[in-house]
């Protein structure tokens, strides 16, 4: 009885944000047409292998006011000499040195014209319309920033992981932060820059996204772009991955707040979830439930199945998602246990 009490918690939690993903199709959301002029700022530092590609896809977009700025903070590669082998009227790129993402996104932001600034990574793919649908977004005068949706590309289980990672936070994001987006990610994201200017900056941090993002929350609105997609690479490590998603993890944990979804009982209470994710397989699989265990494995299926169909996402992924689901629950809950550890210990 406790493990039937136990899988309907998370059949519950699953379904809460599933049902409100499947409202939110339903429901259009708020755009304006509207083409202010947006520069794109690009940090980047040692990123001699993307910064072609990325500037390339920045400089094709659907988008007819567009100033791209790069900005190498002290590379130690050719990265400087590969952006500035483009030659596009559109295009500056500065040298500076390395001080870190916030402060290169702050001197290039001084060099500016476009009233949106946009930022993404050295290492970002933009869909040829992701400004055009950015800018869209930022509907009316109370819309301060919007942020785009964020795939991963690669083919490996690690890269696949983390690309399905990122599918299930656009489908939480469309469910539950359509219009009150709590971190407008550094792959893609957009802001007035008279709000940016405001608040001093991007604000310097472990997770700038989300520091400034909740910076500039106190000024106006920030919202969810769906459409306005970007791809970027990622660990191809394990040992990588720990480490830049403890940096990620340590810095929210420096910034918590900016409403419920990101309060220390709304993380506990999914840490709870990923445990249970984690023993409900194994417990249904020692008991003999088989029925139960392909009950759950169904209904995960499902979960992952529609929102691949509306969002255009791979089918097989889609389809191993209960491993992928698994693996996610064993990696953070044990990230999660030894960031908590090693904030209790500081604060002794």
């Amino acid at each position: 009885m406790l493990l039937e009490i136990l899988l309907g918690i998370i059949f519950l939690w699953d379904g809460y944000f599933f049902v409100n993903y499947l409202i939110s199709l339903l429901t259009p959301y708020k755009t304006r047409m509207w083409a202010p002029s947006v520069t794109i700022l690009i940090p980047a530092y040692n990123e001699s292998g993307t910064i072609l590609h990325s500037i390339k896809s920045a400089l094709s977009q659907d988008y007819p006011k567009l100033e791209v700025i790069v900005v190498d903070d002290g590379s130690e590669d050719d990265t400087f000499e590969k952006a500035n082998s483009i030659k596009d009227s559109r295009l500056k790129v500065f040298r500076k040195k390395h001080e870190g993402k916030a402060k290169a996104l702050n001197f290039g932001l001084q060099r500016t014209s476009g009233e949106i600034i946009t930022t993404i990574d050295a290492d970002t793919l933009l869909a040829p319309n992701a400004i055009r649908e950015l800018v869209k977004r930022i509907y009316s005068k109370e819309i301060v920033g919007a942020g785009g949706q964020i795939r991963v590309l690669g083919s490996s289980f690690l890269e696949r992981a983390q690309d399905v990672e990122h599918f299930r936070i656009a489908m939480f994001r469309r469910a539950k932060e359509l219009e009150d987006l709590s971190v407008a990610p550094g792959p893609l994201s957009a802001f007035r820059k008279t709000i940016l200017r405001e608040i001093g900056g991007f604000v310097e941090s472990k997770v700038e996204d989300y520091a400034t993002t909740k910076a500039i929350k106190k000024l106006g609105k920030v919202v969810y772009a769906p459409k306005a997609k970007a791809y970027v690479k990622m660990p191809s490590k394990l040992s990588e991955l720990w480490v830049q998603r403890k940096r990620w993890f340590l810095g929210d944990l420096e910034h918590l707040g900016g409403g419920f979804e990101k309060e220390l009982l709304f993380l506990i209470l999914g840490d709870f979830i990923a445990f249970l994710d984690i023993i409900i397989p194994i417990a249904l699989t020692l008991t003999g439930k088989f029925g139960l265990l392909l009950l759950f494995i169904g209904y995960e299926i499902l979960t992952a199945l529609i929102p691949t169909l509306v969002e255009g996402g791979s089918l097989l992924n889609a389809m191993f998602f209960p491993i992928f689901l698994w693996f996610w629950a064993v990696f953070y809950l044990v990230l999660h246990l030894y960031g908590y550890l090693l904030k209790i210990h500081h604060n002794l």
